[in-house]
């Protein structure tokens, strides 16, 4: 779950890390009133859940309140990269010496945490990496120390950090430490740390990644989630307790089991070649009812992309016989004339292909083997293309 600046820093600022305490705006008079309350310059931000912003055109200095209010007109509404700009931040405009880079993520080569800092702030870490990769200083983290003081320093000798900045970009790294860990960060931050004028260390921009599947340890964190950036399909799977990821193919896969769905994305790739795959991951679990396998369906019709539905489930703890009911529910409540092949093994699995049988629907189809069914999906996704 990726945050909005306004919420990273917000967080930020919980943990005790320096920030500018400005204000959103979903209207042009707030963002009036709220520059005219802050007495001063003023930067009008896009909130949006993409990088590039300024470039794009969704950061703007505001000199007056009725300057903020005409940027943000300009801003609200706009389009940056596919997503609709629909709440800006207000932020005191800040005197800026220097910036750098600083975050720390998860090195899953490394299987830990890990520092990265860059002396050259506010542009895209990426970017620097390609560039100038000496620029780029790492420091993995052990997961039972925990950030050490020698490493903090190793930062700030990488980064060319002036020693009378090193006691309070210790404290801020350390509290972003802290906030990474409670949140069940996989991201967490800081570019620009900048050096103002008044020579301080201040966050000026902040970004916030949350693991999915920590939030249920979290329920001030997840009603914090912006479902604008994501496909409406993967909100509703969500909603209904389904993994699911969109992908850019023709056939819909519903399996269960990660494993298994994997491999049958694998099979419909390698028959389908160069021109069809598949066109999402489906896993609807264990023990899933016919409800649950109904609103799976929907999600897997709702992709016009798709041309063939492709069932693979194996009936250990799901039950045959229920996935089969689930198939003819979702058939009645969403009209769907794409061929579908179905291959039922396991628990019930004779029942569940009576039931799709004694059905009679002219569109579906069965397969006894993985390998059937995928040749089967792939040649039904081709004929409709």
């Amino acid at each position: 779950m990726n945050l909005h600046e306004y919420q990273s820093k917000r967080r930020f600022a919980e943990f005790g890390i320096p920030t500018l305490r400005g204000e959103v705006a979903t209207t042009p008079q707030e963002a009036y009133d709220i520059a005219a309350r802050l007495l001063g310059p003023v930067v009008v931000k896009a909130q949006v859940l993409v990088g590039g912003r300024g470039k794009a055109g969704g950061v703007k200095l505001a000199k007056s309140a009725d300057e903020a209010r005409d940027h943000a007109r300009a801003i609200l509404g706009m389009d940056i990269k596919g997503l609709t700009v629909r709440k800006v931040l207000i932020d005191p405009a800040a005197n800026i010496a220097s910036e750098i880079y600083f975050g720390i993520t998860n090195d899953r080569s490394k299987g830990r945490a890990v520092i990265i800092a860059s002396s050259e702030g506010g542009i895209e870490i990426e970017q620097v990496a390609h560039e100038n990769p000496d620029a780029v200083i790492r420091e993995p983290i052990d997961p039972f120390l925990g950030l050490r003081d020698y490493q903090v320093r190793n930062v700030a000798i990488g980064i060319k950090l002036p020693e009378q900045h090193w006691k309070a970009f210790g404290k801020i790294a350390n509290a972003l430490y802290r906030c990474y860990v409670e949140s069940d960060a996989v991201l967490a931050e800081i570019n620009p740390l900048v050096i103002t004028g008044d020579n301080e260390l201040l966050a000026l921009d902040g970004k916030m990644v949350i693991d999915d599947n920590a939030l249920y340890r979290h329920p001030d964190l997840a009603p914090l989630r912006d479902t604008d950036a994501e496909p409406p399909s993967e909100t509703a799977a969500r909603e209904a307790g389904i993994s699911y990821v969109k992908l850019g193919g023709q056939i819909g896969c519903m399996v269960n089991g990660a494993g298994l769905a994997m491999a049958t994305m694998d099979m419909t790739k390698l028959y389908g070649g160069e021109e069809v795959g598949p066109a999402n991951f489906l896993d609807i679990g264990g023990g899933a009812q016919a409800d649950k396998v109904a609103a799976a369906l929907k999600i897997i019709l709702s992709d016009p992309n798709v041309k063939s539905v492709l069932f693979n489930i194996f009936g250990g703890i799901t039950r045959g016989d229920e996935v089969a009911r689930g198939i003819l529910q979702a058939l009645n409540e969403v009209k769907a004339d794409l061929p579908m092949v179905i291959r039922l093994v396991g628990t019930n699995s004779k029942e569940g292909r009576e039931i799709i049988d004694n059905a009679h629907v002219p569109n579906l189809s069965s397969a006894a083997t993985l390998t059937e069914a995928a040749q089967k999906a792939v040649q039904a996704a081709k004929e409709r293309m």
